[in-house]
């Protein structure tokens, strides 16, 4: 009986009339979608505003392309320079190739210039996206399906990937191999679940839910890329990305140690988004500043009537029946002596 392996797509691109629409793109705008949506909801939860995270990605997610594609281009230049290769191919960005190590590092510069204009502090930013982030990668690992890249060792595990390739020689062949997209993808919706467990159960802050999804992806993707078969530089026998995941996973652990004992807990949801407060003011309804205008005024004016000095207005009679204050009271006082006067005359 034949073993129902997974079956590689026969296609990654739809044309619709003369606009093609790439898979691979898709999946990579859908992660970013999800990512803004999730980073959004957690943010608000924190205190900080509805819109600043997608303000912020408008910065974050440029950067972040180009940088994956920086990374790609750089470690990989033997596929786009050098005789008989086209450099041109390196910008086709839709036929796979983002490294997600240059798209952090070059998208974090986009979200600090973001976080700066909008007055939000980095790491309390970065904590609210994590989740969000891993799952844009769970998503985006799908592209590499559709575009049959980035598999991993020949296997007959009946989870295995049909790969279809054509030899140099022209032969078509269909081979089993680890469906690294698969792994990798899964191990991304794990690794999101559980940062958003542990932030609810240590209440992290300052940079740590980042950092447990930094910890958490490179330690997966270790596995994942010693599996792959794709064409990669070697060093003491280990592939490039190895050893980034080996450095970054290091970095990421001792993140986590070392602010987790010198500043614990996480940031006052008062402090982490200026334009939150803003927000919350305009929504409360706050007097207005000008005199004479604000909803303050009009209060005060129904409550204590016309201002005594207003035109047309009498002084009011004091306690005594007399008008208050002493110039009314020396009046009386000149109006008694001439009574007296007339009634006995000298």
């Amino acid at each position: 009986m034949d073993i129902a392996y997974i079956p590689s797509p026969s296609r990654g691109v739809l044309n619709l009339g003369p606009i093609p629409l790439r898979a691979y793109a898709f999946c990579i705008i859908l992660g970013v979608v999800v990512a803004v949506w999730l980073g959004s909801k957690r943010w608000v939860a924190r205190g900080g505003g509805r819109h600043t995270v997608g303000d912020i990605a408008v910065w974050a997610v440029p950067f972040g392309l180009v940088g994956g594609r920086l990374y790609h281009v750089i470690t990989d230049h033997q596929l786009y320079f050098g005789e008989g290769k086209n450099p041109w191919n390196a910008f086709k960005i839709w036929e796979g190739g983002l490294g997600i190590w240059g798209a952090i590092a070059l998208g974090a510069v986009g979200a600090w210039i973001g976080a700066r204009r909008r007055g939000v502090p980095l790491p309390a930013y970065a904590d609210a996206i994590a989740p969000g982030i891993v799952l844009a990668q769970a998503i985006g690992r799908w592209g590499n399906w559709f575009n049959q890249e980035l598999y991993g060792r020949e296997t007959t595990l009946p989870w295995g990937l049909e790969i279809t390739r054509t030899l140099p020689g022209g032969e078509v062949v269909t081979t089993i191999h680890h469906p690294t997209f698969l792994y990798e993808s899964l191990w991304c919706v794990g690794v999101a679940a559980l940062v958003i467990w542990a932030d609810k159960r240590f209440t992290l802050g300052h940079g740590r839910a980042f950092a447990l999804y930094v910890a958490g992806y490179t330690a997966g993707r270790f596995w994942t890329e010693w599996l792959r078969v794709d064409e990669a530089h070697h060093i003491l026998g280990l592939r490039l990305n190895d050893w980034v995941a080996i450095f970054v996973f290091l970095a990421a652990v001792a993140y986590l140690v070392i602010v987790g004992r010198t500043r614990p807990g996480r940031e006052d949801p008062a402090t982490i988004d200026p334009a939150a407060n803003a927000e919350a003011g305009r929504a409360a309804g706050a007097p207005a500043d000008r005199t004479g205008d604000g909803p303050a005024d009009k209060t005060a004016d129904k409550a204590g009537g016309k201002a005594a000095d207003e035109p047309g207005d009498l002084p009011k009679a004091g306690p005594e029946g007399k008008s208050g204050g002493k110039p009314a009271d020396g009046l009386a006082e000149k109006l008694d002596k001439l009574e007296k006067g007339a009634r006995h005359p000298a």
